[in-house]
């Protein structure tokens, strides 16, 4: 879990640099872009729009992207509304269960200070 911790450290201090640099009112993907570059830039590993695939027994049902997966282990979800809703929280929780990850952060640029939440996965 340390390594968690101090990824997320790294997650969270580049995500309030982006949002403090950027300020808000951009669409989603210019707050990711800016993400990824500065958490690839710090030596993390980020992949953009992580292919996800819903399966219903073994069929797959659906395919979704993650905004970004920093080091295999932690999906970020971003978003830049002027506020976040139980239906983000929904979707990032419906993207750990599918590809059976523990850890999730959701991410609001729209507001005039970012807003993050941690997500667990306890299923």
């Amino acid at each position: 879990m340390d390594d968690i911790n101090l990824i997320t450290k790294e997650i969270i201090g580049k995500s309030f640099k982006v949002s403090n640099t950027l300020g808000n009112g951009f669409l989603e993907k210019v707050y990711q872009n800016a993400l990824s570059y500065e958490l690839t830039k710090s030596g993390l590993n980020v992949k953009q729009q992580y292919p996800l695939e819903v399966f219903y027994e073994d069929k797959v049902v659906g395919e979704y992207f993650a905004d970004l997966l920093v080091e295999n282990k932690i999906i970020l979800e971003l978003k830049a509304t002027k506020a976040l809703e139980d239906i983000h929280l929904a979707q990032i929780l419906n993207y750990l269960k599918a590809c059976n990850m523990d850890f999730g952060l959701l991410i609001n640029f729209g507001t005039p200070r970012v807003e993050i939440k941690r997500v667990l996965n306890n299923f």
